[in-house]
């Protein structure tokens, strides 16, 4: 058996190497860049410490519980503080605790009388038709009215996706919702009785699920899964072009400035979409990947900042806020980073996490990191009363950011499962195919490692290679 190749090393690529490799498979991973672990990066500096891209991962399987107990990294992983269990979002231009409860929900401020009055008629309102594929807006305003859908589901869809909810899918960005219509006829009858059968799962809900880092952030989950990785990843070595051969795959690369190919059994592509669409693919005649290039993935821009606690009113007592649209701010949300876990931020000092652009406003995120700064700022002073200067900046863009499953997504998803089905030994896994938080992707590459180990022990894969070796002999005769 020859490696499989597994093109792209993220945390995606990096988890399903891992597995591969515990299953005594062999594994070559090929990364374009200097580095691993694509968004996820961590730096400390002057006792701040700040994440590129994501800052948590929420445990909703056992195969994340299981990949971090599997690498050792159990006494470095840091659940988020229990009293920093407040989300807010704005209204009137002030933070306003998400409620917890039913009780809380009834005196919320965050909505109105009304639209508290027009939930309760959301159990007796009919399932969409079969066959109707509704944007997220659609079935917010169907099920529960306007203003859970500008009050709750539009900076929630701005803080999950960077995304606008007259563009998502229900059925694709928000599967449970729409499966939980689908099965009972209600969100909040299929919030009861769903609960149960995640149980039996052994799965958690994203709402419920555990949040956790790790004591020096994210960046130990990549440094850890890349040194059990030795000897196996490729760095500086962009694939151009994949071809299918009777025997498996050959991949052709550039590696310290030289065009090389490589023969593997079976490959894994766990790129961004929009990399994946420049891939050359010669298999099955016509068979392109340029179709992914159609997915939309818009700009986002993270900035991190660093203040005294004194130069904040806020008492930052949760996760974070979320702005919805209506209220006019610039940022889309902001997480209050040291106020989940410990040594983000020095003694007496404080650090915020802010996200900018998106669908909503893609041209902010391209902004210099000085006008972002500005920007950033003069919102945090509005809302949460900031005042001065930050005394700590760290500024991350992203060109393009988020995979928005957005209405007609699923025809990318029946092309991959038809691409799969068509060329076998062709894997997809990563963001852009099974969700898109930072869970999904340990999710996604720990099953497609679980493919690939079944493909290579099929009857198919067998004769295969005993029909290769056979006309090597034949060939060397």
């Amino acid at each position: 058996m020859k490696s499989v190749a597994i093109i792209g090393g993220g945390i995606t690529g990096l988890t399903a190497a891992f597995r591969l490799r515990q299953r005594d498979i062999p594994v070559t991973l090929y990364e374009a860049g200097a580095r691993v672990g694509g968004v996820i990066q961590t730096i400390r500096s002057g006792g701040y410490l700040a994440e590129f891209g994501p800052n948590t991962i929420l445990e909703t399987s056992p195969r994340i519980a299981a990949l971090i107990q599997d690498l050792g990294l159990g006494e470095r992983r840091i659940y988020s503080n229990p009293d920093a269990g407040n989300r807010y979002i704005v209204r009137r231009g002030k933070p306003v605790a998400v409620p917890g409860s039913a009780l809380a929900f009834l005196t919320t401020p965050l909505f109105s009388a009304s639209a508290k009055l027009r939930l309760l008629a959301e159990p007796f309102i009919r399932r969409a038709a079969d066959g109707c594929e509704e944007n997220l807006a659609e079935f917010v305003i169907r099920r529960m009215g306007r203003e859970f859908l500008d009050y709750a589901v539009n900076p929630l869809a701005a803080g999950i996706y960077a995304g606008d909810p007259a563009r998502l899918s229900v059925q694709y960005a928000f599967p449970k919702l729409h499966a939980a219509e689908q099965k009972y006829g209600s969100l909040i009858l299929g919030q009861i009785f769903g609960a149960r059968q995640r149980k039996r799962r052994g799965e958690v809900s994203k709402k419920d699920a555990k949040k956790f880092s790790f004591d020096e952030g994210l960046q130990v989950l990549i440094d850890a899964l890349e040194a059990r990785l030795a000897g196996a990843v490729r760095l500086c070595s962009p694939v151009g072009c994949l071809r299918r051969l009777p025997s498996g795959w050959e991949v052709s690369l550039r590696m310290e400035g030289r065009e090389e190919t490589r023969q593997h059994s079976a490959v894994l592509l766990a790129l961004p979409a929009h990399k994946l669409a420049r891939l050359q693919l010669q298999a099955c005649g016509s068979l392109s990947l340029a179709p992914l290039a159609r997915i939309h993935h818009p700009p986002v821009a993270s900035v991190v900042l660093g203040f005294r606690r004194d130069q904040v009113a806020h008492p930052l007592s949760g996760y974070g806020m979320l702005i919805p649209q209506r209220e006019g701010h610039k940022i889309l949300g902001t997480i209050f980073s040291s106020s989940l876990f410990p040594n983000r931020a020095p003694a007496g000092h404080v650090t915020l996490t802010s996200y900018v652009g998106g669908v909503r406003a893609p041209h902010l995120a391209l902004l210099d990191a000085e006008t972002l700064k500005a920007l950033v700022c003069n919102d945090l002073r509005s809302i949460l009363g900031v005042a001065g200067e930050p005394v700590f900046g760290h500024h991350q863009r992203f060109p393009r950011a988020i995979p928005q499953y957005e209405v007609g997504y699923g025809r990318f998803q029946k092309w991959m499962n038809e691409a799969e089905a068509r060329v076998p030994g062709l894997f997809f896994a990563g963001h852009y195919r099974d969700g898109i938080s930072l869970g999904d992707s340990i999710v996604s590459g720990d099953g497609a490692a679980e493919k690939i180990e079944k493909f290579l022990a099929s009857g198919w894969f067998h004769e295969v290679e005993r029909e290769s070796a056979e006309f090597a002999v034949e060939t060397a005769g």
